[in-house]
C-alpha cells in the first residue's frame, strides 16, 4: 500500500473520499491519501527533516522513539513532536508496545502546476 499525498483545491477531497470507497467496495484495497490546499502548507508540515524520518523509520521497522532518534542523530524531543504530528497525519502508526511505524512502501506527492494563461 502507497500513501498519496496531494495539492488540491478546496473541497476535493470529497472526490476522493469517493473514490476510496468505491475501491473498498470493489475489494481494493485503497491507497492512503492526503490533501493540501497549498504546496506551502504541504512542506510545511512535511519537511525535510520529517520525510528522512519516514525513510529511516520504513527502512528500520518498528521502533521506539528514542531508537528512532538515536538512528536519526536528533534531539529526542524534535523527533519526538515531529512523530507527533506524522502519526496526526496518519503517515506514522504507533505499535502497542510502544514503537512506531511506516504502514507504508511508497509516499507519493503529486502537486499541479498553475495553468499557462
Amino acid at each position: 500500500m502507497k500513501a498519496i499525498i496531494e495539492v488540491s483545491a478546496k473541497g476535493s477531497i470529497f472526490n476522493a473520499v469517493r473514490g476510496q470507497i468505491s475501491e473498498a467496495k470493489q475489494g481494493h484495497i485503497p491507497d492512503f491519501q492526503l490533501q493540501f490546499e497549498t504546496a506551502r502548507t504541504l512542506f510545511s508540515e512535511l519537511t525535510p527533516a520529517r520525510l528522512d524520518l519516514l525513510n529511516t523509520l520504513r527502512a528500520m521497522g518498528a521502533v521506539t522513539v528514542y531508537a528512532l532518534a538515536k538512528l536519526a542523530k536528533r534531539n529526542y524531543s524534535n523527533v519526538h513532536a515531529d512523530i507527533a504530528r506524522l502519526v496526526e497525519l496518519g503517515l506514522v502508526e504507533r505499535t502497542g508496545d510502544d514503537r512506531v511505524l511506516v504502514p507504508f512502501d511508497a509516499i507519493e506527492i503529486h502537486m499541479l502546476l498553475a495553468q499557462a494563461a
